[in-house]
Formats: C-alpha cells, structure tokens, sequence
C-alpha cells in the first residue's frame, strides 16, 4: 500500500521546543547560504517555526519578497511576532505541506529549508516541489541535522538511550533523523544535477551553551509532544523519561561537558 506523503513533526511546538528555535538565526543555521543572497531576490522558507532564521534571511534580501511557511498555525503567529519586532515589511506567511507547495513554477529565486526533510514523509517529493517553484538557475538549499551523529561528552547511558528513543520515534512519524547524510543522494534522487554539498555543526560546551541545551531538553523530554508519543506508544515509561531529563541536567552540569551535532548541506541549481 502506498503512504501519501504528509509532514509529520516529531517535536511538536511546546515552549521548550520553541525556546530552542528561538535561538537559531541565519548565521549559526545557514551560513552556507548566505553568500549567495542578494538584494531584491525573492525567497521561500519552509517550515519557518517561529521566524528566527526567516527575519535574517528577509533583512538581507530586502526589498525582495519573502514568503514564509510552516503547517502550524501557533509557529506562523510567533514568526509574524518576530517579523513586527524587527518592522520588516516584506515577509508574507501561508499554511503549506511542502509535498504540495500551492505555488506557481518558477515563483521564487531561493528555495530554503532547516531542519525540515529529516521529518517528512518523502524527502525526495519535498525536494522536487522545492525545484519546481524556484526560478531556473536559482538556489535550493537544505540543511539538516544528522541525529546518529551526535557526539558528547561524559557518556551518559541515559543520553544514549534518549538518542535511541528519538529515533525509533521520529521513524514511527515517517521520518529520517539522519538525514543530513542523505541529503546528497536525495537531491540527486529529485533531479537535480548541480549540488554542491557541505556539512556544519553546533557545538555546545561552555556553561551558558550547557545551561542552555541541557535544561531544554531535560523539559522536551517531559512535556513536548514527543514525551507523550514515547509513553503513548510503550516505548518508554514516564519514570525513564524522568532519569533522562535528570541526565541532561547532570550533562549541563558537568564543567567538562561537551555536545556536537553535525549537520549536512545541500545548495542545489534548479
């Protein structure tokens, strides 16, 4: 039987996965595209969340059009909060599955995504959408995390059993979680035959960076949407979710912890 594709998101939109959100911004999430911005170019952001990365991107590329869009209607509120507190006036937000863009071909200049593909039901599909609405010569860019990846220091048995939890969770939705070593294949899969591909990373290690990633996932791990599908579906109980929270407490704590997270890169001629 053939699955229609839909978008699926793993976290769901509590405040302690928006106060992670919060803190991207076109410099620490897509510094691989930002040389290849201009003003005046039209872009369109995918699941924009609450509109960090999009006011960056929308500052740089102004007067040019920016339409930002997200499936969620609490995520496009917070993202048009963000827009009227930095007074731009050229940023537009619509509802909209990237399986089915409701956009005309050849509509935008850059076409961009973070941390999207890894949670939809067919990357591949997202990606030939994403071509098909950008101008012929501009810019597809991807970027997303790649979870078997994930590096830290102390090794924290309840760390890796979060990590297999979230993956085992984020496949049940449909998703790949480590898609940033796909991305790659699933640009040439959608038809695309100029990609230049890169990897970045996040790294958190002093005390604020610790304090920060810790205590947020110690409460994603409580109270997100993903916390409810683990003990939901019997994949953990609510006392393991609590020795988890606890280890990324202790994480956070440790004056030597240390936390990378790779991600891959994909910039993509239409």
């Amino acid at each position: 039987m053939t699955r229609e594709p839909h978008a699926v998101y793993t976290h769901g939109h509590h405040e302690s996965v928006l106060r992670s959100h919060r803190q991207r911004t076109a410099d620490n999430s897509a510094a691989y595209l930002l040389p290849h911005l201009r003003q005046g170019m039209s872009l369109l952001d995918i699941g924009c969340g609450p509109g960090t990365i999009i006011v960056d991107l929308a500052a740089r590329v102004a007067p040019g059009k920016v339409t930002a869009v997200d499936t969620a209607d609490d995520a496009l509120a917070a993202a048009r909060v963000e827009a009227q507190a930095r007074n731009l006036s050229n940023i537009f937000f619509a509802a909209a599955d990237v399986h089915a863009l409701e956009f005309a071909d050849g509509t935008f200049d850059v076409v961009h995504a973070h941390q999207v593909l890894q949670h939809v039901a067919d990357p591949v599909q997202a990606l030939r959408e994403m071509r098909r609405v950008c101008v012929r010569g501009g810019i597809v860019a991807a970027r997303d995390a790649d979870y078997a990846g994930f590096t830290w220091y102390p090794e924290l048995p309840m760390l890796d059993r979060w990590l297999d939890l979230y993956e085992q969770a984020a496949r049940a939705n449909g998703g790949e979680p480590d898609a940033g070593r796909r991305l790659l294949s699933w640009a040439q899969a959608a038809g695309f035959d100029d990609v230049t591909p890169t990897a970045g990373i996040w790294c958190f290690a002093t005390p604020e960076e610790r304090g920060w990633w810790g205590g947020m996932w110690a409460d994603r791990i409580l109270h997100s949407a993903l916390a409810r599908q683990l003990v939901d579906s019997g994949l953990a109980t609510a006392s393991e979710l609590t020795e988890i929270s606890a280890a990324w407490r202790a994480w956070a704590a440790a004056p030597n912890g240390w936390l990378a997270i790779p991600h891959g890169e994909i910039l993509c001629r239409a």
